[in-house]
């Protein structure tokens, strides 16, 4: 069994070698481990290559269009995303992805408000996370309490049946509501920490977008 394990990354010199360094490599799975960049700056492609990472440069913007990318090179069974900030248990891929072929899950997104970690997440931002996450919960019947979570397991084979368009931050919520509506899934929670390096998300343009984004898929617009 190969597992992939997909990270975007901007700029993330700081936290991309603590990132890789947590992955254990056990020899039950056989590894893969892609970074899909963003055309940075500093360091973060070189220190990727030197722990072993794949790493694949996507100079087209978007979150949604660098997983779509990473996607499209993994040839993993299993998929696993986190973010290359440090903010997800990176030492915890093998026990997830144990979890999923356990229990026969399609899918499972990780919820990080109930373990977080003091300061890994600003109060504005919770209170976002939460709309966006009620806003989901109404509109398609999605029973999660993290809509907006970058950490997921999965199996490739459910790839070509999900119908995520968005290459922006609203790609995040919309593999969910995919997912949950065609498969058998799973939300657990995961301990969350206080990223390493500068803040990329803007809490308020971000979270109207995305808001806005799912009223347009309820309404067929995307």
């Amino acid at each position: 069994m190969k597992v992939s394990i997909v990270i975007p990354t901007l700029n993330e010199e700081d936290s991309i070698g603590h990132v890789l360094d947590k992955i254990p490599r056990t020899d039950k799975y056989n590894w893969e481990i892609i970074v899909v960049d963003g055309d940075s700056k500093d360091r973060t492609r070189e220190i990727a290559e030197e722990k072993g990472a794949k790493v694949i440069v996507e100079k087209r913007k978007g979150y949604g269009r660098a997983y779509k990318t990473g996607f499209q090179h993994a040839t993993g069974d299993i998929i696993v995303t986190l973010d290359g900030d440090d903010t997800y248990p990176a030492e915890k891929i093998p026990e997830l992805v144990d979890y999923l072929l356990e229990n026969d899950y399609d899918f499972i997104s990780c919820e990080r408000f109930s373990k977080m970690k003091e300061g890994a997440m600003g109060i504005t931002h919770k209170v976002g996370n939460m709309i966006l996450t009620f806003v989901t919960r109404l509109l398609f019947g999605v029973k999660i309490k993290d809509s907006q979570s970058g950490m997921w397991i999965f199996k490739r084979t459910i790839l070509n049946d999900l119908d995520v368009k968005s290459d922006g931050m609203p790609f995040s919520e919309e593999i969910k509501v995919e997912a949950w509506r065609k498969f058998k899934c799973a939300e657990i929670p995961i301990e969350y920490r206080e990223r390493k390096g500068e803040v990329k998300l803007n809490t308020w343009e971000d979270g109207l977008k995305n808001l806005i984004y799912l009223f347009k898929k309820k309404l067929g617009k995307v």
